[in-house]
């Protein structure tokens, strides 16, 4: 499997040769102040993304940076300590396949919006397994 993706630019863009993992709604605070409201992304193995142009990164917790276009300022990757790098799942290109699985991070959600789909709830951290937990 290949997928395909970018910013709104151009000037980034990337490549994954290997599986996706279904797409994880976030709500928590980062997400939401990085994106204007709450972030969707897939995953991948980082072996498995190569990466066109150059991502400005912002250090975002001790743990984790956060991958953006320097020119148009689109949000691209989350990148934290395991061996997958969360893809903003609409930078990629068209339907790889991927779909919506879940909800993290409820708890933290903005009071402005609710979640009206039937999809599982988290009120933290991933009920799902990685790409790489199921390698």
């Amino acid at each position: 499997m290949t997928a395909t993706g970018g910013c709104l630019c151009g000037a980034i863009r990337y490549e994954v040769t290997g599986p996706l993992r279904p797409v994880v709604a976030c709500h928590c605070n980062q997400c939401r102040r990085t994106s204007g409201h709450y972030v969707a992304a897939t995953s991948a193995l980082k072996r498995d993304v190569v990466i066109a142009g150059t991502p400005r990164w912002f250090a975002s917790s001790d743990t984790a940076q956060r991958g953006f276009c320097g020119t148009c300022g689109s949000n691209l990757f989350w990148d934290g300590p395991s061996n997958e790098m969360a893809i903003f799942a609409g930078t990629l290109d068209g339907d790889p396949g991927v779909r919506l699985a879940t909800h993290i991070f409820c708890a933290d959600k903005g009071a402005y919006y609710e979640i009206t789909d039937d999809l599982p709830q988290a009120p933290g951290d991933h009920p799902l397994p990685w790409v790489g937990d199921r390698a």
